[in-house]
């Protein structure tokens, strides 16, 4: 994507005109930039200097590195093989790569199990082991988009790939976002394409990060289909986040409310996985949108919801719930009792099985 489309969807995203965003920048920065030299940024006649793109970077909510360098989807070999410092991991993935080439590599449907392997274990295991062997099988489908159902395969996987890394710096979670929704776009699958930018939205609307980001994805996902889905629920409850933890809680309530409604219609019956938005998961997100609001009464009815069908082998996802009630007592003006009350809940969570998304969630509560 250009610079300046990427501009264009950002400020789209917010709800603002070419002078709005103008007039935002001069207000915090005491500049006196016009609705024409946006213009100007967003049709790619000139390009934001360095001071410009700090202050787009603040003021639409998304990493300074996304602005500075844009992806290009023949990167995506040379990004993977990136995180492969040590030589026998690089030795692995080279030869997984020629293999797949030589061999052809597996079956859609082979890839189709693969994925349904990986949704359930993302729900269990850590992120480093993940991304250690999902970036392996990257490299091996990178060998096979010949076959369009293999970009929708790819979207996913990266999307998956994605999450392990934190929301919070920026670069490599949006940078694969991106990419992955970009590849969906490349398999014509309009159900990978939804999907893959709600996924997307609702990780970083969660997490509190790069919330621009999180708003153009989940703008992207109901431009292509308002049929209801999961993709479309994860999008409208992004988005749901990123508005709640802006303030404007009028637009966050409106979108709990459109997103129940999607989730009557949509919600997953599977339990466990990645790839699935049962009953429990969608009350863990309502729980913290609902605390993030001050809507305590909402909060508690959510959290007592999910902890009636959460699996007990998630134990991590019932540490997410008792942090919600330690962000509650922090917003409540509680905030040295709600800060340890949730790091009582994390602490009592086995290390190995914290996640990025509990990590963010800590600092939040601690920036009460």
């Amino acid at each position: 994507m250009e610079l300046g489309a990427l501009i264009s969807d950002l400020r789209k995203a917010r709800g603002w005109s070419q002078g709005r965003l103008a007039s935002a920048i001069n207000d915090v920065y005491g500049t006196t930039l016009t609705r024409e030299y946006v213009s100007n940024w967003e049709r790619s006649k000139v390009t934001p200097g360095a001071f410009y793109l700090a202050a787009l970077s603040s003021t639409l909510d998304v990493p300074l590195a996304v602005l500075e360098g844009q992806v290009d989807r023949r990167e995506f070999l040379t990004d993977v093989a990136g995180i492969a410092i040590a030589p026998v991991v690089a030795s692995d993935l080279l030869s997984a790569g020629f293999s797949a080439r030589l061999s052809g590599g597996p079956s859609v449907e082979a890839w189709e199990a693969k994925l349904t392997t990986y949704g359930t274990e993302y729900m269990s295991l850590g992120a480093a082991d993940i991304q250690r062997r999902v970036s392996g099988e990257l490299v091996t489908v990178q060998q096979q988009l010949d076959n369009p159902r293999l970009w929708s395969v790819a979207s996913r996987l990266m999307t998956l790939y994605a999450k392990t890394f934190p929301g919070s710096d920026g670069a490599k979670a949006v940078h694969w976002y991106r990419m992955a929704a970009r590849a969906a776009d490349e398999s014509g699958d309009d159900a990978a394409r939804v999907w893959v930018r709600g996924r997307a939205a609702i990780a970083l609307g969660y997490e509190g990060a790069s919330l621009g980001v999180a708003d153009v994805l989940a703008d992207q996902a109901i431009a292509v289909s308002d049929k209801p889905s999961l993709g479309l629920l994860n999008a409208i409850f992004g988005k749901a986040h990123a508005a709640a933890i802006r303030g404007d809680v009028d637009t966050a309530r409106s979108l709990l409310k459109q997103g129940r409604r999607v989730f009557d219609k949509a919600g997953s019956h599977e339990q466990t996985s990645d790839y699935a938005v049962p009953y429990w998961r969608v009350n863990v997100f309502m729980s913290l949108l609902a605390a993030r609001l001050g809507d305590e009464s909402t909060a508690v009815a959510a959290q007592d919801a999910a902890r009636q069908e959460l699996p007990s082998s998630l134990p991590r996802f019932a540490t997410h719930l008792e942090m919600h009630r330690g962000l509650m007592l922090a917003r409540s003006g509680d905030v040295a009792g709600g800060i340890a009350y949730a790091r009582g809940a994390l602490d009592a969570l086995p290390p190995e099985r914290h996640s990025l998304t509990l990590r963010l969630l800590m600092s939040e509560i601690e920036g009460s």
